[in-house]
């Protein structure tokens, strides 16, 4: 029998049901990673094992005793940070300290502090408060926090999600660390299935219509290093069978095709259906950035944030650049699309040098950035309008709706973008950039602030579209299986100041792709650990000298 039994629970909210007939034993001292796409009630059923919300039918029990309400036993931490502003780290987490053992003495309750705080590796900010902190070590003072009421479960939901690549993959790595050495049962909600697999016992996946789906238990000797786990066939087997499932139950099928692009062409030239996707001969350094410095003025003098980025792109190609926050990649971006001034060097696009913004060259950023009171139909057309200035006005709508069915919005184009998901309001942004028909699509982590489901789902939309038009394409990204999904080159950048180019891997991989055929790919992994050794190589800041290269 588990420490926590959840039996037949069913959770609506007037009548929109979100959890339907959960059926889930969880064992004393066991690790579980409940798995699943945003919107199927993953938060919803952590809420009712922590007894902060009760199920419409059905019972949830803690070593046989109903769970009613909150509980020092069952320690929860949230996506979300919840700390008080004005204290400082230790001033944080002794109201859990001075809650939970009242009768300490003081000294003995100080000490207790010092213990939870050092344990998750900040004494050094011991007196910092939250404003002064990253959103990483802000997180670990939430995780100390719930050490601190020493509960004999830990309750997860999504405590990672919100934290860069670097910082997420070391937070893990301490809550498995604190998990083995206390064996504390836990249970774990998350999108992202490497994270699984690295923690979890038994991964459990909750389907999108409120339902427990498939269990994959996980029979990987720890400690599972995640750079190792790449060479694992036990990983790379189960990592495929997730990913399979995962995509055959949340990823829609793609819609008919009902429009076809008029034959009309933008004030920059190209389309008649985007001359046939760009066919003939690529056409060599279309895109040429030469010797490209960044400097920035501050007070202790000038600052060079990229130094010497040097790459030639052809038509049609699709770069991702990759590194560690801060190695500039956005910085070279943002150049590139003439929204940030050059230092030195140049950029020339099909032989014109690129100064200020212009349609020719589509941004889509990280957060999207529609005007909340348009529909998306209207949000995509204010840049048709522009770049098809002799075209009519059914034509312009045609190529709107035609590339808001291509990202799958074929049923939202007429709704408000206010009241449009995070994922849907990405896919506006793709469609409006795709819609500008661009020499030049630039991608600033186009799906960073989306759960890593969503993001499997829109990178497929991205590919299928770009396969349309082969516009050349510049990704930013810091996910190494986006990266090499997406690209014919992995161009890899060395950490800043003075970031430049480290690496250049050519991925030759089959076209069309999908992420379930690449993950059955002979080369996939080889190339992973390329990338995957030379950001090793940068983790920590430091700063290697970068290799010599050939950046053409």
């Amino acid at each position: 029998m588990g420490i926590l039994q959840i039996k037949n629970v069913s959770k609506s909210y007037g009548e929109m049901a979100v959890l339907k007939d959960i059926k889930l034993d969880v064992a004393e001292g066991e690790f579980v990673v409940l798995l699943g796409f945003s919107g199927t009630g993953k938060t919803t059923l952590i809420n009712l094992m922590a007894g902060l919300e009760q199920p419409t039918t059905g019972s949830l029990t803690y070593r046989g005793a109903p769970i009613t309400e909150p509980g020092r036993e069952r320690g929860v931490i949230f996506q979300s940070y919840s700390l008080m502003p004005w204290l400082t780290v230790n001033g944080n987490v002794a109201l859990a300290v001075d809650t939970m053992f009242p009768e300490l003495s003081k000294s003995d309750r100080a000490a207790k502090v010092d213990h939870y705080v050092a344990m998750v590796g900040l004494s050094h900010a011991a007196t910092r408060r939250p404003a002064e902190l990253s959103g990483g070590m802000r997180q670990r003072v939430n995780v100390a926090r719930a050490l601190a009421m020493d509960p004999e479960m830990l309750l997860l939901d999504e405590p990672l999600s919100a934290l860069d690549a670097l910082t997420r993959a070391n937070l893990a790595d301490e809550i498995e660390a604190i998990w083995d050495k206390d064996k504390k049962t836990c249970v774990l909600i998350t999108n992202d299935v490497d994270e699984a697999i690295i923690l979890a016992d038994r991964i459990i996946a909750l389907n999108p219509d409120g339902t427990l789906g498939d269990e994959f238990k996980v029979n990987i000797a720890r400690p599972r290093e995640r750079i190792a786990m790449n060479n694992d066939a036990a990983f790379k087997a189960l990592r495929g069978r997730v990913t399979r499932y995962l995509m055959d139950v949340g990823i829609a099928s793609k819609v008919e095709e009902t429009r076809t692009l008029p034959n009309v062409t933008p004030i920059h030239g190209v389309p008649t259906a985007v001359a046939k996707a760009q066919e003939g001969g690529i056409e060599e350094k279309f895109l040429n950035f030469s010797q490209l410095d960044k400097v920035y003025p501050t007070p202790k003098g000038p600052l060079t944030v990229v130094e010497g980025f040097d790459l030639k792109i052809n038509k049609g190609e699709f770069i991702s650049l990759i590194g560690h926050s801060g190695c500039g990649k956005s910085t070279v971006l943002t150049m590139a699309a003439g929204l940030n001034p050059i230092s030195k060097g140049a950029i020339r696009l099909d032989g014109w040098n690129v100064e200020g913004a212009d349609p020719e060259r589509a941004v889509v950023f990280q957060s999207p950035n529609l005007f909340p009171w348009l529909t998306a139909k209207e949000n995509v057309a204010i840049g048709v309008d522009k770049v098809y200035p002799r075209a009519s006005q059914a034509e312009r709508q045609d190529v709107v709706e035609y590339y808001l069915e291509r990202v799958g919005l074929a049923d939202s184009m007429n709704k408000g973008a206010a009241s449009l998901s995070n994922g849907m309001k990405q896919r506006v942004g793709i469609a409006r950039a795709f819609a500008l028909s661009p020499k030049l699509l630039l991608l600033d982590e186009p799906f960073g602030m989306l759960d890593s489901l969503t993001r499997w789902e829109l990178q497929e939309v991205l590919m299928e579209v770009w396969s349309r038009t082969k516009v050349t394409a510049i990704c930013v990204t810091h996910d190494v299986d986006e990266a090499i999904l997406l690209a014919d080159r992995v161009v890899m950048m060395t950490n800043g100041p003075q970031a430049t180019i480290g690496k250049i891997t050519d991925v030759k991989l089959p076209r069309p792709r999908t992420r379930k055929a690449l993950l059955e790919h002979p080369d996939y992994y080889a190339y992973r650990q390329e990338v995957l050794d030379f950001l090793e190589e940068y983790e920590h800041g430091a700063k290697p000298k970068p290799k010599s290269i050939a950046a053409e």
